[in-house]
């Protein structure tokens, strides 16, 4: 076997720490080595045509590049193979820049430890064989889990490619956390006059089946061909039936009903709809405040409502799809700020949360758009602002910055004085972060035309004195403790992943990080994707995200959804496990432990036996690792791939009678 090494500068991240040169003469002496070089830049277009050209002078039959990680450039050079002709599963890749240069700056110690990875890479490249990928048929469908505004674009560009998309939205209506807010920063405009349009689109899109009040229960398959039972929760309202002319609310006796939508700042009628801009504009009933299904009377919606629509034996159904992609846009959700009890959460009524506050502004909220102290119905003139709750605060394991609370709290000042001109605002803030175009000129805005006071500091605690609360804490730029007497305290509750995550993401095989978002496949260069093929991320789910973030996410998803099916075929990885049937003893444990169920129990002469299912596997590896037997192996890192490896490293020791016959050669001599 002829093999090339090619080692890589990398201008200064490697060569500032590593003899390039010297490595590459060492690699020259390698067995099974036929060429070597160094290059400036191995990924750069004349560092492939380097390798290319040395390939077809030298008629090599393998090739190793000692560079950067894998993650980002073996793809490169593994299609630079395939321009030389040769199968791109002949190559290795010797990691000597995160792996040597940048850990270390001892150049003796960085240059042997290059040149053993890559005798490493060299060795396990003896052991590799020629892959070929499998082709396979695609569905070219999507399913779009959640109906925010990450959802929504995600669906309505899939649609207007040409993609039948099935939307999943877990609420009785989509639009998400948006259709809560009254106006949006930097602009100050309506948002549901931004929102509705598209919300409607969706409605209307003869390319778009929605289903609300649905969660994802089960996902099977692997992309291109992935099965998903959709759960349908009993509305009790057949919304085929339904018209929305909102009847059966006003006859309704149950008017006590806490209204999540309007975040329990207002209360609404057991059978609702729970905006006038909501999609799909149907009736629901809450079965734990409903007379009729509680105590088993009343019955006043179905005497009243016109088309007889009501159905209270309603049961829920599972609908089963077929798609080949999946774009998750899951949102986000309040994290639970009632554990700040220094600030009152919970506990006095006139502390409440920034949502709230936005359905206290708003036309449609329980107010009527009239803010007004939730204890005594008052207008508040003192407003405090308390920034980062339940965010950067390793206190409540919540480290990371929301994103936009800076802005929407300098978005709600502003509302407040044009609700309420001789109200004054108060911000405890500590830094602002305003990083998006206009924003930085939005807070100053806020501060300098609309007379808001950003006190720079902690609150310590909010207690109440008379009909008022004081909020007390410091303002470290002046060096002094302040007190405030508000009339309402407005809590920039930070953001958190949307509750369930975890279990979905562990249906969708995909991976989480401790806080509940989902893990892109790289942060830079493939951020809406993940490690399993053909899911894909949008909006908050990812991470938390301002609105412009959010649509544009959803229009990426949607771009990397319609690349996928611009092929009527895809390939699969050929990196794929197989089993030894004479060697599997049936156990069971490579089953139990594999993370993307690409593994099935076979009857094979009456005997169980495990079998691989060659598309949904993602060469993990673990159920190599697992098997007591050693009856599966992965393809391109077999056992003797990884202890060619391991012996190039650490030779294996000699027998005890060959350390005996040396001994005795000793003596002799």
């Amino acid at each position: 076997m002829k093999i090339g090494v090619f080692v890589c500068h990398c201008g200064s991240n490697i060569a500032g720490t590593v003899d390039v040169k010297a490595v590459a003469a060492q690699s020259r002496a390698l067995p099974e080595v036929a060429f070597a070089s160094d290059t400036m830049y191995a990924c750069s277009e004349p560092g492939q045509q380097g390798i290319i050209e040395a390939i077809k002078e030298q008629h090599l039959d393998g090739v190793v590049v000692a560079s950067c990680t894998p993650r980002m450039h073996a793809p490169t050079f593994m299609r630079t193979l395939t321009r030389a002709g040769l199968n791109p599963y002949m190559f290795e890749m010797a990691n000597i820049r995160e792996h040597v240069s940048w850990i270390g700056k001892d150049k003796t110690a960085n240059t042997q430890k290059a040149a053993d990875l890559i005798a490493m890479s060299v060795a396990k490249l003896v052991q590799n064989k020629p892959l070929i990928p499998k082709s396979f048929q695609i569905n070219k469908r999507v399913l779009v889990i959640g109906g925010g505004v990450a959802g929504i674009q995600a669906a309505l560009d899939c649609a207007d490619g040409g993609l039948d998309v099935v939307l999943v939205e877990k609420t009785t209506s989509i639009g998400g956390k948006m259709s809560k807010l009254d106006k949006t920063f930097p602009t100050v405009d309506c948002s549901s006059c931004i929102l509705g349009p598209k919300m409607v689109d969706v409605a209307q899109h003869d390319k778009i089946t929605l289903y609300a009040a649905s969660e994802v229960a089960e996902i099977g398959g692997y992309v291109g061909n992935f099965t998903v039972q959709i759960k349908k929760k009993p509305t009790y309202v057949d919304w085929e039936a339904c018209t929305g002319c909102g009847l059966c609310m006003e006859k309704c006796p149950a008017k006590k009903t806490p209204d999540s939508f309007n975040e329990n700042v207002g209360t609404c009628t057991a059978i609702n709809i729970p905006f006038p801009q909501a999609i799909p504009k149907k009736a629901s009933i809450d079965p734990s405040t409903c007379i009729k299904l509680t105590k088993g009377k009343c019955g006043v919606c179905a005497k009243v409502c016109p088309t007889k629509a009501i159905r209270y034996d309603m049961q829920e159904e599972i609908v089963t799809e077929s798609v080949g992609a999946i774009v998750v846009a899951t949102g986000y959700d309040l994290m639970d700020w009632t554990v700040y009890s220094e600030y009152g959460g919970g506990k006095y009524p006139d502390v409440i949360t920034s949502l709230q506050y936005e359905r206290l502004l708003s036309a449609s909220g329980p107010t009527g758009g009239h803010v007004k102290r939730p204890s005594d119905g008052k207008e508040p003139k003192n407003v405090v602002f308390i920034q980062c709750v339940g965010s950067r605060d390793k206190s409540v394991d919540r480290p990371y910055c929301s994103g936009f609370c800076c802005m929407y709290t300098a978005k709600q000042a502003i509302l407040t004085k044009d609700h309420i001109p001789d109200s004054q605002s108060y911000v405890f803030y500590m830094d602002i972060r305003a990083p998006g175009k206009l924003y930085d000129e939005f807070t100053r805005r806020t501060m300098e035309e609309y007379g808001a006071r950003y006190i720079r500091g902690r609150v310590a605690m909010v207690y109440p004195k008379g009909d008022k609360l004081v909020v007390r804490g410091a303002d470290t730029l002046a060096g002094a403790q302040v007190e405030i007497d508000a009339d309402l305290v407005v809590l920039a509750v930070g953001a958190e992943a949307a509750a369930g995550s975890p279990q979905l993401a562990e249906k969708l095989r995909i991976s989480y990080d401790k806080y509940g978002f989902f893990m892109e496949s790289h942060p830079k260069l493939r951020p809406v994707e993940t490690n399993t093929a053909g899911v894909y991320l949008a909006g908050c789910a990812q991470g938390p995200k301002d609105i412009p973030s959010s649509v544009g996410q959803g229009s990426a998803a949607a771009s990397k959804v319609l690349g996928l099916f611009s092929k009527d075929t895809l390939q699969s990885d050929p990196q794929v496990s197989s089993v030894d049937i004479k060697r599997c003893v049936g156990c069971g444990k490579c089953i139990m432990t594999c993370p993307f169920g690409a593994i099935k129990e076979v009857d094979f002469r009456g005997q169980p036996k495990a079998e691989v299912i060659e598309t949904v596997c993602q060469g993990c590896g673990i159920c190599t690792s697992t098997c007591p037997q050693g009856a599966i192996q992965l393809s391109h890192f077999t056992d003797n791939q990884i202890l060619a490896e391991v012996n190039a490293l650490c030779p294996p020791a000699l027998s005890a009678d060959a350390v005996l016959l040396e001994r005795v050669k000793e003596e002799v001599e």
